[in-house]
């Protein structure tokens, strides 16, 4: 019975990922191409996302406090993930691209309706990406390449940034241009052969964990300033971090 309790957590992540897959796309952006209108849904969709985040650090660790691991737990989880931090995310930046693309006037209805499939690379890429996870030996105490959960929190703090705009990013963040840059990039960074610390503590001291430890007593007050636009700040922020201390 315990070995179920893990798989049960993961198929609410999967859960939790379905109902936000439908409620992104449920939100049209064709019937108003005002600036501001039209979020609602995305934002809703992003908060199920941390959701499903929770979720899927909640299967793992349950599994290694029940002693309850197995390898259709293992596989169901990819699966899992590949909705919650695959698909999603993609669905989210091919509705961002839509709302950018129907708020500039010089965009013809050509380009509106072809231009926003191109944000699907991300959900390539996420699907490589968990696949060479599940081959690959090394990740244990690291990862290499962007984790997938890490990709989708930078594309879902997108629309909370633009539900309250505090920063005034709305004009930057709603650009074809710039959300095709971000998923190039965001989709390089998933299979990239950069090793990247996992946040994971096996002990409290200093020398094994510093990088960890730096990272989050920067995030914590970036957090509380900056709110959600902290978020992408944050995941440049643990790739340099990564860079400069090269994982092992």
């Amino acid at each position: 019975m315990k070995r179920s309790i893990p798989n049960f957590i993961t198929c609410l992540n999967l859960f939790t990922g379905c109902v936000a897959l439908y409620i992104v796309f449920q939100g049209n952006f064709k019937q108003d191409t005002s600036s501001t209108s039209g979020l609602i849904n995305l934002e809703f969709a992003a908060y199920l996302v941390f959701l499903a985040a929770i979720f899927d650090f909640l299967d793992g660790m349950v599994a290694r406090l029940l002693h309850a691991y197995s390898e259709i737990g293992k596989q169901l989880d990819s699966l899992a993930d590949m909705v919650s931090f695959g698909v999603l995310p993609g669905a989210i930046m091919f509705k961002l691209m839509q709302k950018a693309l129907l708020s500039d006037p010089e965009t013809s209805l050509y380009q509106t309706e072809l231009l926003p499939f191109t944000a699907f690379i991300i959900i390539i890429f996420s699907a490589l990406r968990l696949a060479k996870f599940n081959i690959d030996a090394r990740q244990t105490t690291y990862f290499i390449g962007l984790p997938t959960p890490a990709n989708t929190l930078f594309i879902c703090s997108l629309p909370l940034v633009l539900a309250s705009d505090t920063f005034h990013l709305a004009d930057y963040i709603l650009n074809y241009y710039v959300l095709l840059g971000l998923s190039l990039l965001l989709s390089y960074l998933l299979i990239a052969e950069i090793p990247l610390f996992a946040l994971k503590f096996r002990n409290l001291t200093w020398k094994d964990n510093s990088v960890r430890f730096i990272f989050l007593l920067i995030a914590i007050p970036l957090l509380f300033v900056l709110k959600f636009a902290a978020i992408p700040v944050l995941i440049v922020l643990y790739v340099l971090l990564s860079l400069v201390t090269k994982p092992k």
